[in-house]
This record gives structure tokens, sequence and C-alpha cells, in this order.
């Protein structure tokens, strides 16, 4: 397994210019070693801390015939070796001290981890002692798991001990801040040579003196966005055939019509009055047969013609007229188009 860098919680200028303008005491968000196979002479122990920018980092290693200065490689960022000489006396469990100062400020924290590959934090003669204990880890996923956006953690365990994850995707580690009694927070910003997919393994650590307790978050890096519902748009102009009604239009009688009813009508009459030519059966017959004669032409003339009634999506109505049958049935898909209907298919 490779050895992780820490990666602090703030690093880019944004954050740097928020640390500048706090007045408070500098901070260090992250501190790691790349853990080595052998402490032997010539062996090169490379260092990172992450913390205020604008500082001045050094390191004290027990064991070690001299002190070490970092120098700062990017903003917040400050990294050394130190090569073992055959004058030290580093083992794998040394204490690293880093302190960082910004301004007649300094803050400062120990090494969290061994120097020596494989070697963990478990000391023997504390065997007995209580482990810590991890109760919850959870995480704010981001909606981009992309460069520049964040992602918020939040450890909850045992009170006063430090605490770091680490984010596979992403070289390094990180601490997490205790905001509260047992709860322990950070925001990573993701870098731009992060790998950082939505199932990545985060391992978060708890270390209370030499003991240390580890946890795997079981959630996702990637916030899950719920599609809002679907609405149907609806047709205006659509619809259902409700009825196709027949109506039947009667014409009217022409000139020629009442006129010829009128000859019949007389001649009629007259016959009626027996020939003696009386003039009440005889204007009664001419009547009459006007009216006959234009009935006659009516039915002649009658004409049918079809409504379709369609029951539109909004819940309305409306009726199209049509000359000859429109071969619509009831139930029928259709839509209004230019006064006429059109299939709906």
């Amino acid at each position: 397994m490779l050895p992780l860098l820490s990666i602090g919680l703030f690093t880019n200028e944004a954050n740097a210019q928020q640390y500048n303008n706090n007045a408070g005491t500098p901070r260090i968000d992250g501190f790691n070693v790349d853990e080595v196979p052998r402490l032997t002479p010539g062996t090169e122990l490379n260092f990172s801390i992450y913390g205020t920018p604008g500082g001045t980092a050094t390191l004290r290693i027990v064991g070690a015939q001299r002190n070490l200065n970092l120098y700062e490689a990017n903003s917040g960022q400050y990294e050394g070796a130190y090569t073992i000489s055959n004058r030290d006396n580093i083992t794998a469990k040394s204490s690293v001290t880093a302190n960082l100062r910004v301004g007649n400020q300094v803050v400062s924290t120990v090494l969290s981890e061994s120097l020596q590959a494989g070697v963990g934090y478990h000391s023997p003669d504390q065997a007995n002692d209580a482990f810590p204990k991890i109760s919850r880890f959870e995480v704010r996923p981001s909606a981009e798991l992309s460069r520049g956006n964040d992602l918020a953690f939040t450890l909850y365990g045992t009170p006063g001990g430090k605490a770091a994850i680490a984010i596979a995707g992403a070289k390094g580690k990180f601490f997490l801040h205790e905001t509260k009694d047992g709860e322990y927070s950070g925001i990573y910003t993701i870098k731009p040579r992060d790998r950082i997919a939505p199932n990545s393994t985060v391992t978060a650590n708890l270390r209370v003196g030499d003991r240390i307790v580890t946890t795997t978050l079981d959630k996702t890096l990637l916030a899950v966005t719920v599609p809002a519902p679907r609405i149907a748009k609806i047709c205006t102009a659509c619809g259902l055939v409700e009825a196709v009604n027949t109506v039947e239009i009667n014409g009217d009688g022409s000139y020629l019509g009442t006129i010829g009813g009128g000859v019949v009508g007389g001649l009629l009459g007259n016959q009626v009055g027996k020939g003696n030519g009386k003039t009440a059966a005889t204007i009664a017959g001419a009547l009459g047969g006007i009216l006959a004669g234009r009935a006659i032409e009516s039915n002649v003339k009658k004409t049918v013609r079809y409504e379709v009634l369609v029951r539109l999506q909004n819940g309305g109505t409306q009726t199209v007229p049509f000359e000859s049958d429109p071969g619509y049935r009831v139930g029928d898909k259709v839509r209004i188009a230019d006064g006429g209907l059109v299939r709906d298919l």
C-alpha cells in the first residue's frame, strides 16, 4: 500500500485571503509523512504540512540531531525532506512536532502516524486501555465531483482526539477539527489532480493517545438529484369525438313553385265551387295551392349536414360542421386545425 500525503482544507487563493483576514491563531489542517520501509542512514523522510499560508514551518523529530525547515511549495502547503544520518536515533514511533508561525502567532501539532510503514499506533504496554470510539461518520455530498467543489465531512466519537480522513482518488489525508466535544468537522476542496468517484472509499481515523480506531464512510460522495415531476402538456386543440349529429335543413320554395301551386290550387278551388265561380272557394284553393307548392319545392331542396362534437383535453367542447359525412365515429382522437378536423394519431 502506498503512503498517503495530507491534503489541507484550505489551499486555494480565496481561502488564503480568508486566512490572512483572520486575526486569530494560524491553523494546521494537515500534517503527513511518506512512511518508509526502513529507518536506516541515508533514508529520506518527506513531510508535508497544510495550513495558513505565508508562514514559516519547522519540524522537530525526537532522536534527530537537527530540526527541519519546510518551504512553502504552494499557498498554504509546506514541504521538506529529512535525510537520516548515522548520528540520528530515530525510531518508527519517534514523535514529530510541527510548528507553523505566522507573524507573532505560532500553532503546533504532532504527527499522528508512525514514520515506518506497517507499524501502526498500537502500543503493547497499553493493551488494556479502552480504544476510542466512532459513533457516526457522515458527508455532505457535492453536486459535482470536479475541481473546486467541496465535500463536507463530520465524524462523531470520543472527544479530545485527533481525526483525519483519506479519500480514494485524492492523494493524501487531512484533519477534521474538533468543533464540539466529540464532533470533528472539515471541508475538502477537490483539487485538479484528484480522481474522486461517487463510490470512492473514504477512511476516517480517530486517535486518542496512542490508540486509534478506523471507520469507512458508507455513503456516496455525489449528491443525488431528484428530477422534477413531469407535467403533461395539454393540447388545447386535441380531443375525442363525443358525438356525430345529423342535421336536416329544408330549402325555401321559389317563385315558380309558389305560382305553380297557386294555379293548381285555383283550379281545384274552382272545381270545389262546382264551376259556379264562387270567389271564396277559388281564393281558398289558391292559398292552399301556394302553400302546397312551396312545401313540394322545399322537400325537393332538403339537405342533410353533419356536426361533430369534440370534447377537448382542457374540458371544453367544440362543434365542427361538415357538408357531408366526415367519417368520424365516437371515441376517435382528433385535432382541430384551420377550422376543420384531422385525426390525431
